[in-house]
């Protein structure tokens, strides 16, 4: 069994940091950005970018949002949705702006491509990049991230998890360990499995 790898708070607050400085930088003198954290492991995500990004660039001032992609899975069989979910909420129009989708984690790319189908039953935004805190690589469908916190290797049979602690952002944490090992049982509402 492979010993379970852990990214402390400092590297992932280090990883937010570059994500909010690369997407002010691109989106200067913009008039309308939205964030939307794809639920559940891309909302808090969202929410630090948009208040990162917003003390970078005051005048942005972008917009946080959720995106419920329950509906859009492929997978809908296996990962059935779940008792406790966040609703789709989007804050400002989105036909015509630049949208930004948030996750956690990025692995085979069907998150995302729900995530687009989710966003296009609510309108037509102008431009959608995606910003991705963990790229895990191990790709099945034809998508690459605008914005990358961090790049890991972790093989297919692996998991990563990724905790962003509201309330406490000393304690986030990657962990990164073998499927159906006691540390990828950890439940948080918080957290997304890849």
């Amino acid at each position: 069994m492979a010993i379970p790898k852990t990214i402390g708070s400092g590297e992932i607050h280090a990883a937010i940091e570059r994500l909010a400085t690369a997407i002010s930088a691109r989106h200067a003198g913009k008039k309308t950005l939205v964030l939307l954290g794809i639920a559940n492991g891309g909302i808090e995500l969202a929410r630090r970018l948009a208040a990162r990004i917003g003390q970078l660039a005051p005048t942005l001032a972008p917009r946080a949002g959720t995106l419920d992609i329950s509906f859009h899975r492929d997978d809908i069989g296996h990962h059935p949705i779940p008792k406790e979910f966040s609703p789709t909420h989007i804050p400002a129009d989105i036909d015509g702006a630049a949208v930004i989708l948030v996750d956690d984690v990025l692995f085979s790319g069907r998150t995302v491509k729900a995530g687009l189908d989710e966003l296009f039953d609510h309108g037509r935004p102008a431009k959608v990049e995606l910003a991705i805190l963990v790229d895990r690589g191990g790709r099945r469908l034809p998508f690459a991230p605008d914005y990358c916190g961090l790049a890991v290797s972790a093989d297919a049979g692996e998991k990563v998890i990724v905790t962003l602690d509201a309330a406490h952002p000393q304690r986030d944490a990657i962990r990164i360990s073998a499927a159906g090992s006691a540390q990828s049982k950890i439940a948080n509402p918080k957290s997304k499995l890849s």
